[in-house]
């Protein structure tokens, strides 16, 4: 399953300097054996997942919720999972 997440503060009070960061926090909490590739997009993160398994998008949706919710990133929340083709480039849904 490929899907790109897209994630934004929840608290859009906070400084947004620090989202590179959290971001490559977020890519170390998801599992391991998931393609990963980490994008900035006005303030927020996006991030592109391959599982190359059959896991479906709301075991992906769930996943993420659950890394969520750890209290370093806790202050940002899942706005999207899109299902992408193979071979759709960056920020193209398919």
């Amino acid at each position: 399953m490929l899907v790109e997440l897209t994630m934004h503060r929840a608290a859009p009070t906070r400084p947004t300097a620090n989202s590179p960061i959290d971001g490559i926090r977020i890519l170390a909490l998801l599992p391991d054996e998931w393609r990963k590739d980490l994008r900035q997009a006005n303030g927020g993160i996006v991030i592109r997942v391959d599982t190359e398994d059959d896991t479906t998008s709301d075991q992906i949706r769930a996943t993420v919720a659950e890394v969520l919710k750890d209290p370093a990133i806790s202050h940002w929340e899942l706005s999207a999972c899109q299902t992408l083709t193979k071979g759709s480039p960056p920020g193209d849904p398919s």
